[in-house]
């Protein structure tokens, strides 16, 4: 699956990212006539700069670019997101990776990509399936990480994750039961994090590769699961505690 030849980012937080690490070609940026444009100088200076055109539109006319009507007076229309070759992840020592395997929903893709982009990922792996057509949605759930993320799509996640393996990266994923609490497992180092989505999990390629299997320890007793954006939060934040502490 790819995303379409046209997206449309929505909010100056997300159209800022796209410009700081040129992710996108930007085909223009849309500002509600009603905008203080003094509010958004920079970003229309470094828009400028870039050669994209900067058009007066009605909030009407925004709302119907947009998928919904939070997008602040300002959207951008670009091009397909720029990926990474699954080699330029490796480059970084001892990387921090993460695979996002069957999470559907594109807020809870949005959420837990800003958890773990602010918990210090060096890059994500998404299966060419959960490659995203809400492009605005996942960009404004996660404030614009989405865009900043160096970013990795993968036909197939199982050659993917051996690849890895080959490479010293050791795989961890989450589950509920059975597993060791994450506190107690040694999770600095090259290490790529697989978090599976609430309905239909991690696939069975993906399963045969996991190294260790890890769970949230909870703080009293609790039957039901965590979802997935409370999972990759505390995890990535363990993962990130854990690597300061060893330097």
């Amino acid at each position: 699956m790819t995303e379409p030849s046209s997206a449309v980012l929505e909010g100056a937080t997300s159209v800022r990212a796209v410009l700081d690490t040129n992710s996108r070609t930007v085909h223009a940026i849309h500002l509600a006539d009603d905008r203080n444009r003094a509010k958004h100088a920079r970003l229309l200076r470094d828009a400028r700069r870039c050669g994209v055109p900067i058009l007066r539109a009605t909030r009407a006319e925004l709302d119907a670019l947009a998928t919904g009507r939070t997008h602040g007076g300002i959207v951008a229309t670009v091009g397909p997101r720029r990926c990474a070759p699954l080699a330029v992840l490796l480059r970084r020592p001892a990387p921090f990776l993460a695979m996002l395997d069957g999470v559907e929903d594109p807020y809870s893709l949005g959420q837990s990509i800003r958890a773990l982009y602010a918990a210090g990922a060096d890059g994500l792996l998404l299966p060419a399936r959960d490659l995203t057509r809400a492009a605005g949605i996942v960009a404004r759930a996660s404030a614009g990480a989405s865009e900043r993320m160096p970013t990795a799509v993968v036909d197939d996640p199982s050659a993917a994750l051996g690849t890895l393996r080959e490479h010293g990266v050791r795989v961890v994923c989450a589950r509920r039961r059975d597993a060791a609490p994450c506190d107690t497992v040694d999770l600095a180092g090259a290490l790529l994090l697989v978090i599976g989505g609430q309905h239909r999990g991690i696939g069975s390629g993906v399963a045969r590769h996991v190294d260790r299997w890890v769970r949230v320890p909870y703080g009293r007793g609790f039957l039901a699961s965590l979802d997935t954006t409370s999972a990759t939060a505390a995890l990535s934040f363990e993962i990130a505690r854990q690597r300061r502490a060893c330097g």
